[in-house]
């Protein structure tokens, strides 16, 4: 399960065996989500405050471009 980075205690990662529409998944602590990337979109979620959920979903715009090009490097090899 390839970690894309670390931004302020949480974790953006995608799992080695994930699937279509390209997302990243978000954990921190016990809670988790999982965010589409085009367009940027809440897919679940679980124990994220939504004060929690909308700094992740501002962290997912800021970095989309990166997430998407780690994607594409990761599953089109």
């Amino acid at each position: 399960m390839p970690t894309i980075v670390y931004i302020d205690g949480y974790r953006f990662f995608f799992y080695s065996n994930d699937h279509l529409p390209i997302h990243i998944h978000v954990e921190k602590g016990n809670a988790t989500a999982k965010y589409e990337l085009e367009p940027v979109l809440l897919v679940k979620s679980r124990k994220f405050t939504a004060k929690e959920l909308n700094e992740i979903r501002n962290l997912v715009e800021e970095n989309r471009h990166l997430f998407i090009q780690k994607w594409n490097e990761f599953f089109n090899h």
